[in-house]
């Protein structure tokens, strides 16, 4: 691990981002936010933002971002929003704003 960078109570599903993490696991730093930039996914802005910080990261210990691939990133249940709606006959039916913890770990490519 050359470099890392995490986004923490990130206020969208996880399963959303794993989507989009399938899309650019074991790609290059580069090539991946290439690929970010052009899907639709409301993921993306989210993994932009720390996929830049990632490559800033290692750029302050020297290393180039042409040289670099994501070796590893994830994406953790955070904490859960625990809301109610009202609903017919007096009921109340629950809302449950998820939240994410996404983490990118890059290397050297070989």
């Amino acid at each position: 691990m050359i470099a890392k960078a995490q986004g923490s109570f990130l206020r969208i599903s996880p399963k959303k981002v794993r989507q989009v993490i399938d899309l650019i696991r074991g790609r290059g730093a580069l090539y991946a936010r290439a690929v970010l930039l052009n899907i639709n996914k409301s993921a993306k802005e989210y993994l932009i933002k720390i996929l830049d910080s990632a490559i800033a990261n290692a750029k302050v210990k020297g290393f180039k971002a042409e040289g670099l691939y994501i070796s590893r990133i994830t994406c953790d249940n955070g904490p859960i929003w625990k809301r109610f709606k009202a609903a017919a006959f007096g009921r109340a039916v629950p809302i449950k704003h998820r939240t994410a913890h996404i983490r990118i770990e890059l290397d050297i490519k070989k």
